[in-house]
């Protein structure tokens, strides 16, 4: 593959469909970036096809297990790329999903380009994606049938931020002992653990972000128990005004995220200062992530989609811009999170 291909899709390509996150891989060591960055690609890919609500639920499933196949080298046949390009490629109001869909095949070619431990890697990651992916196809209605579900229990929302995310954590860890060996001091059974519960940490935040808007696609993330706990249902959740009597129960998922955010302090302090860029890369997410449920702590009407607890693009740069302060330090960082939990806290 000429370079110039492979570094439009980890470059233009990457950036204009993977907003923050870019921010994120261009700070990582250079080591990391490509199998990081390409992961993300596959996994963008994936998740468009999963979601794009035009197309049966039951076709999208068959597609993205068609791209899985594909991405484990089980087959090798192109046409479920022809098929992605021709079926879902046109749905795209966004023309950098557009081009990704139609770039998979140079994209495996990258893939096959990579180390053997980098690809195994790589194909581990999108398959588990991909799992969380299935999941939501199997698990809700059509997003046009007028129809709600909800997920059971509290388990099963842990195995699915798992499944979405911590296994991202999972993966990052990985790489981090590939390409940066001997930067983390801790066991890697250790790092693995809190790795997970990062990325669980994150997903728990978008879940509650989101819920207002997942609700009106039929997908209640919070579960039945603790609905029935609280003396809701999910099609109560889709009233706006409920959000003050649904308020206990935001603020119990808000102390599980944060005990994940904990996880989360853990992993990055077990980065040595001197892996400037490395810690970078964990402490941006995580200041975003507790800034966005310090906004849904304070938001009276949190199940209202019009009225989303989201981190604005400036707070984002000035969160960038203060990071530079804190990251060489153990006791700043320590603190800077710390007090954002405890500010959390306090509103609970």
């Amino acid at each position: 593959m000429p370079d110039s291909t492979r570094a439009f899709l980890l470059g233009p390509l990457l950036k204009g469909v993977s907003r923050s996150f870019y921010l994120t891989l261009r700070v990582l060591p250079i080591g990391m970036r490509d199998p990081i960055g390409l992961a993300y690609l596959l996994a963008r890919a994936a998740d468009t096809i999963a979601d794009t609500s035009l197309i049966a639920p039951a076709q999208r499933l068959e597609l993205l297990l068609a791209l899985r196949d594909q991405v484990n080298g089980v087959a090798v046949d192109s046409a479920p790329f022809q098929r992605i390009a021709a079926e879902l490629a046109d749905q795209q109001a966004q023309s950098d999903e557009k081009l990704l869909l139609e770039s998979l095949s140079p994209a495996l070619d990258v893939l096959s380009q990579l180390s053997e431990s980098d690809r195994q890697a790589v194909r581990a990651i999108v398959t588990t994606l991909t799992e969380g992916m299935e999941f939501d196809l199997r698990t809700f209605p059509d997003e046009r049938s007028g129809q709600i579900a909800a997920l059971r229990e509290y388990d099963e929302l842990d195995r699915y931020t798992y499944l979405v995310a911590g296994c991202v954590g999972e993966f990052w860890t990985t790489m981090t002992y590939a390409h940066m060996p001997g930067t983390l001091k801790e066991q890697p059974d250790t790092m693995t653990q809190r790795g997970v519960r990062f990325g669980k940490a994150l997903q728990m935040t978008n879940v509650l972000r989101d819920c207002g808007k997942d609700l009106r696609i039929g997908r209640c993330y919070l579960p039945q128990s603790m609905l029935e706990r609280h003396a809701l249902s999910a099609r109560d959740l889709l009233q706006p005004a409920n959000s003050l009597r649904a308020r206990p129960l935001l603020g119990e998922l808000l102390r599980k995220s944060l005990d994940h955010f904990r996880a989360a302090l853990d992993y990055t302090l077990a980065i040595p200062a001197s892996a400037v860029r490395l810690r970078l890369a964990c402490l941006w997410p995580i200041l975003i992530g507790l800034d966005t449920l310090l906004l849904l702590a304070d938001n009276d009407a949190w199940l209202d989609p019009a009225k989303v607890s989201k981190v604005t693009r400036h707070r984002v740069y000035r969160i960038i811009g203060s990071s530079l302060l804190l990251v060489p330090s153990n006791a700043l960082l320590r603190n800077a999170i710390n007090s954002r939990i405890a500010r959390i806290e306090t509103r609970l």
